[in-house]
């Protein structure tokens, strides 16, 4: 054991923390002392009579109509609940129905301008082909002068001929090209104008669905302000 160093107490320290314990207690016994004496007596009323006018088979017949009509409002709730989430499910449904044909109409539209696009090239290149053709069986006749127009011979007969019909081919391409465009233009203008239609048709659905469902929520609002307009009094069950 090492050394160590004895503390004395102090007296004065001990005595101070005693006479504030007393004074603690002292102060609790006077404070339950007072309780005790100030505790409340006994509540004494005259009897009287209670409850209003009615009696006690009206109050209970109220009571019991009351019940029944929070059951059926409870009931008419779920059931405006059920329509307003039918009707919005069947205008998500009808939202998405728009979209689909909305889309399937666009690649209608690309289809045929697709096609189109190939009748064109498909013209383009039987144009170029015949052009081709035409020009080596150019390549393969005598050259036209003075001389040769004065006197026409088979050869620059047969000329004219093959010049007046690669003309007429020119001309007839020109003009199925001429009619595939103007085509195409009306057949664009006419989806232009179709597809505005369903837009404002589209519009006016949803403006439809919007008021009738602003409709629906004023009507319940207002089932809910009056009550006791759906039942009346003279309800038996």
């Amino acid at each position: 054991v090492g050394p160590y160093v004895l503390i004395t107490p102090n007296e004065t320290r001990r005595n101070q923390l005693q006479q504030s314990n007393l004074i603690a207690k002292k102060e609790l016994d006077d404070l339950e002392q007072w309780k005790e004496e100030h505790r409340p007596g006994p509540i004494k009323l005259v009897p009287q009579r209670l409850g209003g006018k009615e009696s006690e088979a009206q109050a209970r017949q109220k009571q019991q109509m009351m019940l029944i009509q929070s059951k059926y409002q409870q009931k008419h709730k779920r059931e405006e609940y059920v329509k307003a989430k039918k009707a919005a499910e069947e205008a998500e449904i009808l939202k998405k129905k728009a979209i689909q044909r909305e889309k399937a109409e666009r690649l209608e539209v690309k289809r045929r301008q697709q096609e189109i696009q190939r009748k064109e090239m498909f013209l383009e290149d039987q144009y170029y082909k015949t052009n081709e053709l035409l020009n080596r069986l150019d390549l393969g006749l005598p050259k036209s002068d003075s001389c040769q127009i004065a006197n026409r011979g088979p050869e620059s007969t047969a000329w004219m001929r093959n010049h007046t019909y690669k003309q007429a081919l020119r001309g007839d391409e020109n003009r199925r090209l001429e009619e595939m465009k103007q085509e195409q233009r009306r057949k664009a203008e006419l989806m232009e104008f179709k597809q505005k239609q369903e837009e404002e048709a589209r519009t006016r659905a949803h403006q439809n669905e919007q008021r009738r469902v602003n409709n629906a929520f004023l009507d319940r609002l207002q089932n809910k302000t009056q009550p006791d307009s759906i039942y009346q009094p003279a309800y038996s069950g």
